[in-house]
């Protein structure tokens, strides 16, 4: 199943009431360098938009736990070890994938890797969604690539 796109039903996420709010639902691995490297970054979304992301570990809860103190990333995650239900009901074939789920619970848009670009777009949309002020992700002179595949 090819990762999910605007428009499609998203999946329930245990505890994440999407009617509530827009939320950004962040796929990732602990082992993985980009999912390393993308991880403090995606803790804008929990600073510029609180309570509108949520994390997805690929892990068992307690190496996402130290992950997350690693990794400063500041919002809560879930597991989704082994077999991946849920990864596999978003259609992952990539870490990390960030969606943004509106209030209707259908996809808004979705990025797949490190995408400067990309994340920078889904935090504007998150922005007009809440009407809370735009937070940017990253930006050229961070020390980060552009894009960086997963």
């Amino acid at each position: 199943m090819p990762v999910l796109r605007p428009g499609a039903a998203a999946p329930a996420v245990d505890g994440v009431d999407f009617s509530a709010g827009p939320t950004a639902v962040f796929f990732y691995k602990v082992t993985c360098p980009v999912c390393q490297m993308a991880a403090p970054k995606a803790g804008a979304f929990a600073t510029g938009y609180p309570g509108r992301i949520v994390g997805v570990g690929q892990d068992p809860v307690e190496k996402l736990a130290a992950f997350e103190a690693e990794y400063g990333m500041g919002f809560p995650s879930l597991s989704d070890a082994p077999p991946y239900d849920l990864s596999n009901a978003y259609g992952i074939e990539t870490v990390p994938t960030t969606f943004l789920v509106g209030t209707d619970g259908t996809i808004v848009d979705t990025v797949e890797s490190w995408d400067r670009d990309g994340l920078n777009r889904l935090s504007q949309e998150l922005a007009g969604l809440t009407g809370r002020p735009y937070v940017p992700v990253s930006e050229q002179g961070d020390g980060l690539p552009p894009f960086r595949p997963g």
